[in-house]
């Protein structure tokens, strides 16, 4: 649906999927459990098809970067500030945690509406967008085929990587609370708020900063280092943690900024970088979710092996041991997706010399494997 989603559907598609979300949580506080355990699929299920959405907006453009880290700070600052209404609501309002979505989700129908609106005002890439970035078109069938066979032990490398990331963000993300209250902050929902804040205006920061990098697989080999970097991170604020030297919300913080740092970069300006590095006439939104539906998975997957294989540790203990495996295992695979990326980029810009006739701008990209 992604792939193939032309532009003019994307204001409609998008207020569709959020209006499918919203009624799936008066439906989720309404029937009792555990029947209503079908809204949350059919409350996840249009949400998450609204990123790819977005992001259509934004692709392909000299500023992608920019755009793209703000689009994705949104969801870093959401998560806490989410979490932080939710709690306000329940606590000072009374409302049961069946009621709390559908009441939060009512509280932000306006500024959707408001920002949807202005999105829609965007201009489409220019000429020199196209010229720098790549033109940007859906993909059908054939052209999905084709670009996974070109790339696909890259593919392989990060998305297995991404998968490690997703796992560890939704742990994260989902577990916090339960983080919170092994160390004595369960009651204080704004700690939440506190600790995404310096997290989204870091990553911000260091994202949209890749903007004045004009040459594409420079940037791409860039991103790679980036996220080998929030790996390490990730692991080192782990074990600093562990042995006491930094507080529990410092940690949170760092092991925030080194998993965003990793993970913001899959979710729109590493694929933009490379389909323009190789100057690939497709769209972002196909691989960003190819990447994704695996990460999920891999989420799901060890969401269930914590909970019926080891059902007895605790939350802390598994989320501190995800961090060591995913900041090694995470660090190696990208180090792998770097070295391959450049070795099949030098391999491309050798085979597009020997058809140096044609304006650079008009080669199409050679399926070297």
């Amino acid at each position: 649906m992604i792939a193939e989603l032309k532009s003019s559907s994307r204001s409609s598609g998008i207020l569709i999927m959020a209006s499918i979300a919203i009624f799936s949580w008066l439906l989720f506080a309404l029937i009792p459990p555990p029947l209503n355990i079908i809204f949350l699929f059919t409350n996840g299920l249009p949400l998450g098809l609204v990123w790819g959405m977005v992001f259509g907006y934004l692709e392909g453009r000299r500023f992608t970067e920019v755009l793209g880290a703000g689009l994705s700070v949104s969801f870093l600052f959401s998560a806490g500030l989410c979490k932080s209404v939710g709690g306000l609501i329940m606590r000072d309002w009374g409302i049961s945690e069946q009621w709390m979505p559908f009441t939060a989700s009512l509280l932000f129908i306006f500024p959707l509406l408001l920002f949807l609106f202005l999105l829609n005002q965007l201009p489409p890439p220019s000429a020199l967008d196209e010229k720098l970035r790549t033109r940007r078109h859906p993909m059908n069938k054939e052209d999905r085929t084709k670009f996974i066979a070109i790339f696909l032990p890259g593919i392989i490398l990060f998305v297995v990587a991404y998968m490690l990331m997703t796992v560890f963000r939704d742990l994260r993300d989902n577990y916090s609370a339960e983080v919170w209250k092994s160390v004595g902050l369960g009651n204080s929902p704004e700690i939440f708020t506190a600790t995404e804040v310096p997290v989204s205006l870091a990553v911000l920061l260091v994202m949209g900063s890749l903007m004045i990098i004009r040459n594409n697989q420079t940037a791409l080999l860039i991103n790679h280092v980036i996220v080998i970097l929030g790996m390490a991170l990730l692991g080192l604020a782990t074990l600093l943690f562990e042995h006491q030297m930094i507080s529990a919300p410092t940690w949170m913080t760092l092991i925030g900024l080194g998993l965003y740092l990793g993970y913001v970069p899959f979710n729109c300006i590493f694929f933009d970088r490379m389909i323009a590095a190789f100057q690939y006439s497709g769209t972002v939104g196909f691989i960003m979710y190819v990447a994704d539906s695996f990460g999920y998975l891999g989420s799901v997957g060890v969401l269930f092996f914590k909970e019926f294989g080891l059902p007895h540790l605790s939350w802390m203990n598994f989320f501190i041991s995800a961090g060591y495996l995913i900041s090694i295992a995470g660090g190696f695979l990208m180090t792998g997706s770097l070295i391959y990326f450049r070795r099949k980029h030098l391999a491309f810009m050798k085979a597009k010399k020997v058809f140096s006739n044609p304006p650079l701008q008009e080669l199409k990209p050679l399926p070297i494997h």
